[in-house]
């Protein structure tokens, strides 16, 4: 297939139509079309995990990933898989031997990884939603990229039986669509919730050192959300935050990870710890899943990938208890922060899309940057929704939402809600740079 008729999207195409019933208009996501991620199970297919090393070396799975039967028995209809980046391992969206998929609103740009291709699925408009699977970013940051939505559930709230494990601490199963309406519609399907009504949240955290990790809009674009949250629910709503303090002081448990060469402006040290943390117990899990297999294999990896796979197979356990504890504590001092119905408002990114084939060494400071973010939810297990705002100065922005941990459906209702109205900030905004 041309690369250019589906913008590099799908490794294969195949219909798997949603089960009959007497009614299909009435399930919540009849008439709609999906992709899924190559790291989910489908029966009678090969798993690829995005290396044509591994495809070759296991069989067609037997069954089907619950998290894809429960969008089929919703009413939606799989039009195929996607590519992803080699063993899940990159938030850049490259794929040194099934190509990149195309960024449809920057071309030159990375799409984001893991789960490029079911991004750039749902921004070219080939399918109304897809699956992907999020254990560091592989969700929010190629939403990010590609001006979508994108949602990373509360951990172990969506099953990932059928998904092929990165790191289990942190995997979970997310979405995408270019629609909040839709994106809640099949949130509530994969979470099996029933419609519940809007909550106001009772305080909006805005966290001003995190602002400041921006290369674009850093004070514009709180701002933005600021005035939007103000408007929906009223200033009183609005809290600021050092959040970079607030989890040194709440977390003791990060001493083990601080870098005292990171004490300077281009990061948030205790942020930096974290994703430090996190990245340590990453490596861990992704050993023990997989160690043998690359050991024995030795599969043929791309540029980026092979290092930090070596480096996992590499690791030791040393720490691991340690890294258990900062998600507790992370956890706790986070519900403190958000209480019932608080929101953290964050960047999802610390900037725009990468260009296509950055060197790697290139991107240190900015992928340091993007876990310390990431980190936040992904330690934590709370929920994260990515909010395109559209484009400024040629490149796609976004912000992000988080909510503790089991208030999925509270935020997805909030994403919906405030939307319209950051897309009206933005736009004001640009009007008034010239």
């Amino acid at each position: 297939m041309a690369k250019n008729s589906d913008f590099g999207a799908f490794m294969e195409k195949f219909t798997l139509l949603p089960p009959k019933t007497s009614s299909p208009q009435q399930l919540p996501l009849s008439g709609l079309t999906f992709a899924v991620k190559d790291i989910f199970d489908v029966k009678g297919y090969v798993t690829g995990f995005g290396n044509p090393d591994w495809a070759r070396t296991h069989n067609a799975a037997v069954s089907t990933a619950p998290a894809v039967l429960a969008v089929l028995n919703g009413g939606a209809t799989c039009v195929g898989k996607t590519v992803m980046d080699e063993m899940a391992y990159s938030i850049n969206g490259e794929n040194e031997h099934y190509g990149t998929p195309t960024n449809p609103c920057a071309p030159d740009r990375v799409p984001g990884g893991s789960s490029s291709g079911s991004a750039v699925a749902v921004a070219a408009e080939l399918v109304d939603f897809s699956l992907g699977t999020d254990t560091g970013g592989s969700t929010r940051v190629p939403a990010s990229y590609c001006a979508i939505f994108g949602f990373r559930p509360s951990h172990a709230v969506v099953s990932t039986t059928g998904v092929i494990p990165m790191a289990q601490s942190f995997d979970t199963v997310g979405w995408f669509a270019r629609d909040p309406v839709i994106l809640n519609k099949v949130g509530r399907v994969l979470l099996q919730l029933p419609y519940v009504e809007p909550v106001q949240p009772r305080h909006v955290v805005i966290p001003n050192d995190c602002f400041q990790l921006l290369s674009i809009l850093s004070d514009r674009l709180a701002q933005i959300i600021i005035e939007s949250v103000e408007k929906l629910y009223g200033s009183q709503v609005v809290k600021h935050v050092n959040l970079g303090d607030y989890v040194s002081e709440r977390v003791p448990s990060l001493e083990h990870f601080i870098d005292e060469s990171n004490r300077h402006q281009e990061y948030i040290p205790s942020l930096i710890a974290l994703s430090s943390a996190m990245r340590c117990l990453q490596r861990y899990e992704f050993k023990t899943n997989h160690g043998k297999w690359v050991t024995t294999v030795k599969p043929n990896l791309g540029p980026g990938i092979s290092e930090r796979v070596l480096e996992a197979i590499n690791s030791t356990d040393e720490h691991i208890d340690t890294c258990h504890l900062v998600k507790t504590e992370l956890r706790t001092a986070l519900n403190s922060l958000l209480e019932e119905f608080g929101i953290l408002a964050i960047p999802t990114v610390p900037g725009p899309p990468p260009k296509l084939r950055t060197q790697v060494s290139l991107l240190e400071t900015f992928r340091a940057r993007a876990f310390s973010l990431l980190s936040i939810a992904g330690v934590s297990g709370f929920c994260q929704v990515n909010i395109p705002l559209g484009m400024y100065d040629g490149f796609p922005i976004s912000i992000s939402l988080i909510a503790k941990h089991g208030a999925d459906a509270f935020l997805l209702n909030i994403a919906e809600t405030l939307y319209i109205n950051l897309k009206q900030q933005v736009e004001v905004a640009e009007k008034h740079r010239y």
